[in-house]
């Protein structure tokens, strides 16, 4: 049975409505499922992990950005094997994977202390290194890469002139996802302890998850008699979200300027937000504002994301994708020339806000619908995952950077000022980047 292409359980075509809808509902929730495996989902266990392993914070750092940076070496391949086999079968692998992984890491110190048994010519603090590497390779890789990658691309898939309204419902979710996932996680920690948490939502994603993604993903339209947006008619289409002519391979992609600037903003924000997320604390700190301060940030700023997220998606279907490129740029620049002005002006927090919340509203934009609109969805796997693996290691690199610069300079504003530079540059080469479908 070819998973990819077969009606089991059902036709989708002979819904009453478009399964369109459903698609969006199950993207939605699998980008939400993948939530253990990105760093907001790790960052509630890292205390809990460092009590139980007996290890340094540095140690847990290493072996997180080691695994990381691992696992976006490997998503390009990924991506070749979600073009193959479609997003059902490689959403089922994802979630059973990152399950089996979310077991393995609840019983780490177990296996780390079976480890120093057998091994004991090897100190523990490397075996606990070594297996935390193995760990967080996994959950970063199915979980962060595979998962996300392929929940978000199923949707792109079954929808083209409402390819931007889909998205921006979908990150509306998403974000109401990721800001409530730390506080359920610390209940679950309160309620089954840490292991008991990672054991119970291996379970869920494990099994649940894997039967839903059976019964309900399919890759795209087309294969199940269907055409992308069902009955919505050409006319309304806008001539931003218009047929695509060219399905662009991998190698095609490679060679065009707009996927370059357009890649290169993902890397740069994934640096910037990570390390920014990563040393919050410390960044305000150094300002002589306290750590209540740093955290109360992330509350107004996700307010303004999920605004600028479903406005910007909405209008994404009309205007060309370079001006929320020039945006998303904007954004960053205003949050690092913020930081560092914190310590001189009060008002430097709220442009902070206002920064952070712009770049996190508009990269969930431009990061989804940006490659299947220029270079469309035949080899879209292949094309998504190798801008997805550069975008994982700038995150596993940038809070590394920002803690170079500290040690170093003995402050944040080197790492700024890089960043706020890159951005500027950035936003200069964005004015050219068209779409390369006009």
């Amino acid at each position: 049975m070819n998973l990819k292409t077969t009606p089991f359980p059902f036709r989708v075509n002979k819904f009453p409505f478009f399964y369109g809808w459903i698609i969006l509902i199950g993207g939605t929730l699998g980008v939400v499922m993948s939530i253990p495996g990105q760093t907001m989902g790790v960052s509630v266990f890292t205390d809990h992990l460092i009590e139980a392993l007996k290890i340094e914070r540095t140690s847990l750092s290493l072996a997180y950005m080691i695994g990381t940076i691992s696992s976006g070496l490997l998503i390009t391949k990924a991506g070749k094997y979600y073009d193959k086999y479609g997003a059902r079968i490689m959403a089922m692998l994802a979630g059973f994977m990152l399950g089996l992984v979310l077991i393995y890491l609840s019983k780490i110190d177990i296996i780390t202390s079976g480890l120093s048994q057998l091994i004991p010519v090897i100190k523990p603090e490397y075996l606990s290194i070594a297996a935390l590497v193995i760990g967080f390779f996994g959950i970063r890789f199915f979980g962060q890469g595979i998962l996300t990658m392929v929940s978000r691309n199923m949707v792109m898939k079954w929808f083209e002139a409402r390819r931007g309204l889909a998205n921006a419902i979908m990150g509306v979710f998403i974000s109401f996802g990721f800001s409530y996932a730390p506080r359920l996680f610390n209940q679950m920690i309160d309620n089954k302890g840490w292991r008991g948490a990672w054991l119970q939502m291996g379970l869920i994603l494990g099994i649940a998850f894997v039967f839903f993604a059976l019964v309900f993903f399919r890759d795209n339209a087309r294969d199940c008699g269907l055409q992308p947006d069902g009955k919505l008619k050409t006319k309304q289409k806008s001539k931003n979200t218009q047929a695509t002519i060219k399905q662009f391979t991998l190698k095609e992609a490679l060679h065009q300027y707009s996927f370059w600037v357009f890649n290169l903003t993902f890397a740069l924000h994934a640096l910037f937000i990570t390390a920014l997320t990563f040393h919050i604390v410390s960044l305000f700190g150094e300002a002589g504002w306290d750590s209540s301060k740093a955290i109360s940030v992330f509350l107004p700023a996700s307010f303004v994301a999920v605004s600028i997220n479903f406005i910007g998606g909405w209008l994404s279907d009309y205007i060309k994708l370079k001006y929320l490129l020039i945006l998303h740029l904007s954004g960053i620049i205003i949050s690092g020339i913020a930081l560092t002005q914190l310590a001189n002006s009060s008002a430097a927090y709220w442009f902070l806000v206002a920064g952070f919340g712009i770049c996190s509203g508009v990269f969930s934009i431009i990061n989804t619908v940006t490659l299947p609109r220029f270079f469309g969805t035949k080899h879209l796997g292949s094309i998504s995952g190798f801008a997805m693996s550069w975008t994982v290691i700038a995150s596993a690199i940038g809070p590394y950077i920002f803690s170079l610069s500290l040690k170093y300079s003995g402050s944040y504003t080197i790492s700024l000022f890089v960043c706020i530079s890159l951005a500027v540059v950035l936003l200069i080469l964005g004015i050219k980047a068209n779409n390369v479908q006009q």
